[in-house]
């Protein structure tokens, strides 16, 4: 078994530096603080927490680690999650990732050598074998698209029928030109990309089905490696641009989709007269755009309720066989895709009513 003290060497440092890295000091420098960790992923040293728990007892805190806390979806999956854990009596503690390999670093070392009970991580920075290698014993469910993720409790939604749905709502509606915002180009085949891009290029492999259906249709896909509202208003200008007769928008993400609606909307385009519009993950905030926005919803009770069943089980039994959940998808339909469904003019609220003479 590989101990602290050749970490230590191996990082070039001392045995006291590699402690305050595991523990989550803050004085440790950023690139000192890498090293370590990447030693301690490359040797598999471990510090067993199922032992640290029996000194110490169960914690009541969960750690939560997602790439950001600003966006519609994680921050409606954090809030979700951390509601459903308190009915079990669990505290959550939420670290931002970033979506990068060394802060997914950062969120399984802190919850390690601080003996949470268990973790939860989407990860895309790092590969599974990281994963075991610095997790150890912690029991740990997955979320998130990463294909590689199978040997650990595995939640995620369901990217390709889900997409090719929501491709064929818009083809069944009479669109002949789609573009795809959020996605790889839609020429790659299923095993192309990086792990990064793994949600958005099993949509794209969904968007592909679809098209199949429909051989008179073309499809456009623009991409940047951001999930922004900014992105989303600029990738809709982009699209118009490369393609004028776009007549249907499907969006790799709600936070994209809802951003070319206003991109749309400074361009003059109405929706859903002229372009119909769908997202991908049914947050809140898709009910109450103008006009509201359609949707692919993957399920997010189910979900939710899977991750927390997992990582209870996985407390109980730590050698339980590794589960895989696909959450259930339906695809929501609201004004962005029914045309003929912009409200007509209304007076402004409190405004008086004409008065006869």
């Amino acid at each position: 078994m590989v101990t602290m003290r050749e970490v230590a060497q191996a990082a070039g440092v001392s045995t006291m530096t590699v402690s305050n890295v595991l523990t989550g000091r803050r004085h440790v420098s950023p690139q000192t603080r890498q090293r370590v960790l990447d030693v301690v992923v490359r040797t598999g040293y471990q510090v067993n927490v199922a032992a640290r728990s029996l000194r110490r007892g169960r914690t009541g805190i969960i750690g939560l680690g997602v790439p950001e806390l600003d966006s519609h979806y994680f921050g409606m999956l954090g809030a979700r999650l951390v509601a459903r854990l308190a009915r079990e009596g669990l505290r959550v503690v939420v670290e931002q990732t970033g979506a990068d390999r060394e802060g997914e670093l950062e969120a399984i070392a802190d919850s390690r050598v601080n003996a949470y009970d268990g973790l939860i991580l989407s990860a895309s920075g790092l590969g599974s074998a990281d994963v075991a290698a610095l997790a150890g014993d912690l029991p740990v469910v997955m979320l998130g698209e990463r294909q590689d993720m199978h040997r650990f409790d595995h939640v995620e939604m369901s990217n390709t029928a889900g997409a090719e749905a929501a491709a064929r709502l818009l083809l069944e509606r009479g669109c002949e030109h789609l573009a795809v915002i959020g996605t790889p180009p839609l020429e790659r085949s299923d095993d192309d990309g990086g792990h990064q891009d793994d949600a958005f290029r099993l949509r794209a492999a969904g968007v592909r089905r679809a098209l199949a259906e429909f051989p008179g249709a073309t499809a456009l896909a623009v991409q940047e490696r951001t999930n922004h509202l900014s992105t989303g208003a600029a990738l809709a200008a982009e699209a118009l641009r490369r393609q004028p007769r776009t007549d249907g928008l499907l969006c790799a993400t709600d936070t994209l989709a809802l951003g070319a609606l206003r991109g749309l909307a400074d361009l003059g385009v109405h929706v859903p007269d002229d372009v119909l519009v769908i997202g991908f993950d049914d947050v809140p905030a898709a009910a109450y755009s103008v006009p509201s926005l359609s949707s692919v919803s993957p399920g997010h009770d189910a979900m939710v309720e899977a991750t927390v069943r997992l990582l209870l089980r996985r407390m109980r039994d730590p050698s339980a066989t590794p589960e895989h959940f696909v959450g259930p998808w339906a695809v929501v339909e609201r004004e962005s895709t029914r045309r003929g469904s912009r409200p007509r003019a209304r007076r402004s609220v409190g405004a008086p009513a004409p008065q006869r003479s």
